[in-house]
């Protein structure tokens, strides 16, 4: 079973700094590491890739196209996840992230493999937090972070990612889902992925 959530998008608030680690920055901002990171080369890596676009709808019920979605996966992670009741293992499936202008959109799946997979909060900021907010993008050559956009700049402002209200997965089940983020630099082609839950899926290429 396949769902997939997004919320709506406005003006990306795309600016913000900090450090890292520490506590989350400005939704959609970067944030810079203090130590040099190693300058390792990058070359850009192309899979094939067939985008299909589907409507998309919004936690507040307006209708809103989500980004382009595609089948060839190009970075994957498993990870236990979870205690107890909701103990499960899942599977996480990165199919694209795609720069486009000044954002970048990375969209991936996750599958549960065993047991049960939380999503409803377990991407969030918070407990709270129903959304894929607390992806961010790393890029090890500028150290630098990217954390997800936010259609504004005020604290109530929405992610510009998917809603995930509701998602407990079970064993074979799916959702895809995505997230927008300010582009890094034209001459990174590589980024790390950082997920709750999941941990780090590196070098994933953008496109």
């Amino acid at each position: 079973m396949r769902k997939l959530f997004a919320p709506a998008v406005a003006a990306l608030a795309l600016a913000g700094c900090g450090m890292i680690p520490g506590p989350p920055g400005a939704g959609g901002g970067e944030e810079r590491q203090t130590q040099t990171a190693a300058q390792e080369p990058a070359q850009q890596a192309q899979p094939t890739q067939t985008p299909t676009q589907a409507p998309a709808q919004t936690s507040t019920g307006s209708a809103q196209q989500a980004p382009a979605q595609d089948t060839t996966v190009i970075a994957t992670r498993e990870a236990k996840t979870g205690a107890g009741d909701m103990y499960g293992a899942a599977r996480v499936d990165i199919t694209s992230l795609r720069r486009q202008g000044k954002t970048v959109s990375l969209t991936w799946t996750v599958t549960a493999t065993d047991g049960k997979v939380n999503l409803h909060n377990g991407m969030g900021r918070s407990a709270l937090d129903f959304t894929v907010s607390n992806v961010s993008l790393i890029d090890p050559v500028n150290a630098k972070r990217y954390r997800v956009a936010r259609n504004g700049t005020s604290e109530d402002a929405e992610c510009v990612c998917s809603g995930t209200q509701g998602q407990f997965l079970e064993s074979g089940e799916a959702s895809t889902l995505y997230a927008v983020f300010a582009a890094p630099p034209p001459d990174v082609t590589k980024v790390n992925v950082e997920m709750p839950m999941i941990g780090v899926l590196s070098d994933v290429p953008i496109s």
